[in-house]
């Protein structure tokens, strides 16, 4: 069975992004931040300038520019800039270090870095750092020592007569987690990232009078496509420059934003803050959460605070913004929601072949929205790519009402004596207890039960402590058999590059424990 979303008929919206707030609200301010407020003219004025920039110190068309910024308006100008000279913008997660940035060089191919001047050290301590083709850009640098942002945007553009790039023309390489191997290039071109704005457009219906704070990271695909799809809908842009609730509260305060976007971590933390008020969020008509599995007793409590359900939606870096509880529909708490517009799912056993409705399965989507490749890796592109259908990895299943329930990545699954345990559905129900502040899952090898279900904690703080027996229990009254064999409680909960759980770094130090004891 194909079940199908809605279709698509935003159209792609790549080729001029700005085209509806130049020709509607030229001065009125379209990029917001703490610092800074740029009207629509000046946006279009500074991206223009920095496209001219780039043209003049010798990239061409094609080339990929890496940049390794965390969230400024300059990040948002340095992409506008890419897509209107057909720039591959290429964006390093602002916590990589000196190997991480190395391999994102290497497998890009990158001609030139945009960078924050903090970084100095680590892309000095990074091989490829100080050896690409076209040099580095720095930001915010109190020298004079080379190529630096602010100088470049200060110079009129030499030449406004950009040869538009095709719509087949790859736009951006985003790298993925890394959680199972080395981090992969998605790549993206210009049809399929202007799909992807079109999409989030249609389905969360942004519009001209939108206000979106989208509360993660603009180097990751959701806040830049949410990002975009702001602009390219005539809406305004509210950038904050971290996902702290130190951050993001004085934007909630000052800017009234209509929707908000947050991985569940981030959101939890906010919607705990002792500073955070009910009256703070009462701007927010759409509060949508995903990344990661919202656990349902972050559904509790910030509608207990706010009034107001967090939507749930599911998306990849290879896909974008797949599904979403429908804005004039059911929000089904639990269910990542419907399908978006333009996308296509099968549910499939580990065969290929498709499995009945309200059956478990494993998640391929076709969309206009897909990635045409990983950067540089034929071999994983194809194993991904099917025919046109992109295997997300996924497991999922499709009620009879065409909402969709997330079953957690096949990789992490958890057999426990043939059952398959997902890590989500655990970290939920220990989640729950008045006293956890993070919880991880993962299987740990056994010889009789072929994997045992362990979870790691972090405690909020002022509370009691409670034992891990009690939680063990208090998990085995909500999901049974389930239930973690043992709990173990960490000062501090290991995070990826997203900001979400990292199981693979709870998998190691679990290994790593292991062999200590076996010594």
């Amino acid at each position: 069975m194909v079940l199908s979303g809605p279709l698509l008929t935003q159209p792609n919206p790549i080729g001029n992004l700005l085209a509806y707030g130049l020709v509607n609200k030229p001065n009125e301010p379209a990029l917001v931040s703490a610092k800074t407020s740029l009207t629509w003219r000046q946006l279009d004025d500074l991206s223009t300038r920095l496209a001219s920039q780039y043209l003049a110190l010798g990239l061409q068309s094609g080339d990929r520019v890496a940049s390794l910024m965390p969230n400024r308006p300059a990040l948002i100008i340095h992409y506008l800039a890419c897509l209107k000279v057909g720039l591959v913008a290429t964006p390093l997660n602002y916590r990589y270090m000196p190997p991480e940035i190395d391999h994102a060089l290497a497998i890009s191919g990158a001609s030139l870095l945009l960078y924050h001047a903090e970084r100095d050290e680590d892309i000095a301590a990074s091989g490829r750092g100080s050896q690409l083709p076209k040099g580095v850009i720095r930001y915010k640098a109190s020298d004079n020592e080379g190529l630096q942002y602010e100088a470049l945007i200060s110079e009129p553009p030499a030449n406004q007569n950009f040869s538009k790039p095709t719509l087949d023309q790859p736009a951006f390489i985003y790298f993925t987690s890394g959680s199972t191997g080395k981090p992969k290039g998605v790549t993206h071109t210009q049809k399929t990232y202007g799909h992807m704005l079109a999409s989030v457009i249609q389905s969360l219906e942004i519009d001209e009078s939108s206000i979106f704070l989208p509360g993660a990271s603009f180097s990751h695909i959701g806040g830049s496509v949410f990002g975009l799809s702001t602009l390219a809908a005539g809406g305004q842009l509210v950038m904050a420059n971290e996902s702290s609730a130190d951050s993001i509260l004085p934007l909630l305060k000052k800017f009234r934003p209509t929707i908000l976007w947050m991985l569940p971590t981030s959101l939890l933390n906010l919607e705990r803050d002792h500073n955070a008020k009910p009256e703070d969020f009462a701007s927010i008509k759409l509060c949508i959460s995903g990344g990661d599995k919202v656990a349902l007793y972050l559904e509790n409590e910030f509608f207990n605070k706010v009034g107001l359900s967090i939507n749930e939606s599911y998306g990849m870096t290879e896909i974008g913004i797949t599904t979403i509880n429908p804005l004039s529909g059911k929000n089904c708490i639990g269910s990542v929601g419907k399908l978006c517009a333009g996308y296509e799912l099968s549910i499939r056993d580990e065969f290929g072949n498709e499995v009945p409705g309200g059956t478990l399965g494993r998640l391929w989507i076709r969309s206009p929205t897909n990635m045409i490749q990983y950067w540089q890796n034929l071999e994983a592109t194809q194993e991904t790519i099917v025919n046109g259908w992109l295997d997300t990895g996924d497991m999922m299943r499709v009620d009879e009402t065409g909402y969709l329930w997330f079953g957690g990545r096949k990789k992490q699954i958890i057999i426990h004596d043939g059952s398959n345990i997902c890590p989500q559905e655990v970290e939920e129900a220990i989640g729950e207890h008045h006293s956890v502040e993070l919880v991880g899952v993962i299987g740990i090898h056994d010889a009789v039960h072929a994997e045992n279900v362990r979870a790691y904690v972090t405690l909020k703080q002022g509370v009691k402590t409670p034992t891990c027996l009690e939680l063990i229990l208090f998990a085995r009254e909500r999901i049974g058999y389930k239930a973690p064999e043992d709990i173990i409680i960490l000062d501090q909960m290991p995070l990826n590059t997203m900001g979400k759980v990292d199981r693979t770094a709870l998998k190691q130090m679990a290994e790593k424990n292991q062999k200590k004891l076996e010594k």
